[in-house]
């Protein structure tokens, strides 16, 4: 019995062990990954020299900054919101408003792994900036609100947030991702309307 209680009990501390390891990997070893798919995206970038109207999966769509979130938050943005592309960062939903256009530019990235770069949206209040950035131009979008909602209610992507019956006239920012953290049950929503559009700076 004593041996046998000895070996449940080394099993376990193992068991542990390689579940804290795997947990280590999914907060860290993940955003290693993110990070240097960002160098790649964010070069990319920089060495466009105008917005592309068509840009394919998979490519960068625009740079993301939001102040509130530090001075050195920025990421760019992937087209599309697949798993693959969301490993990569915050990820632009096909089909959704291009940054500065009249509709809903609609972004989703993760809260807890691959660098977790939508951990702390939860933090924005009305008025924060969310900047973007593509080509030459600097959209400056505002905070307007904060929902959380079921995963299927995709009526927050819609052209005019949660109304999906209306024709937009406005340009309108959305991020999501999930809530609450480390589970996927609901969802967080940020939304913001567009303040100014204005050259971007070299």
């Amino acid at each position: 019995m004593r041996a046998m209680l000895r070996a449940v009990g080394e099993t376990s501390i193992t068991a542990g062990l390689i579940l804290m390891l795997f947990c280590a990997y999914l907060l860290w070893g993940t955003g290693a990954y993110t990070q240097s798919q960002q160098l790649l995206l964010q070069r990319e970038l920089a060495a466009k020299k105008t917005a592309k109207k068509k840009i394919e999966p998979g490519a960068a769509v625009a740079l993301l900054r939001i102040p509130k979130l530090g001075r050195d938050y920025q990421y760019a943005v992937i087209e599309g919101v697949d798993a693959q592309h969301l490993k990569m960062g915050p990820g632009h939903y096909p089909g959704s408003a291009m940054p500065g256009e009249v509709g809903n530019f609609v972004l989703s990235g993760h809260r807890t792994t691959y660098a977790a770069p939508f951990n702390e949206i939860d933090e924005l209040e009305r008025d924060d900036e969310i900047i973007v950035e593509t080509g030459e131009t600097r959209h400056i979008y505002r905070v307007t609100s904060q929902d959380v909602v079921q995963p299927d209610e995709v009526d927050v992507i819609a052209a005019v947030p949660g109304k999906p019956d209306i024709r937009p006239i406005r340009a309108f920012i959305t991020l999501t991702t999930c809530h609450p953290e480390y589970s996927a049950a609901e969802r967080l929503i940020v939304y913001g309307v567009l303040k100014q559009s204005e050259p971007r700076e070299d």
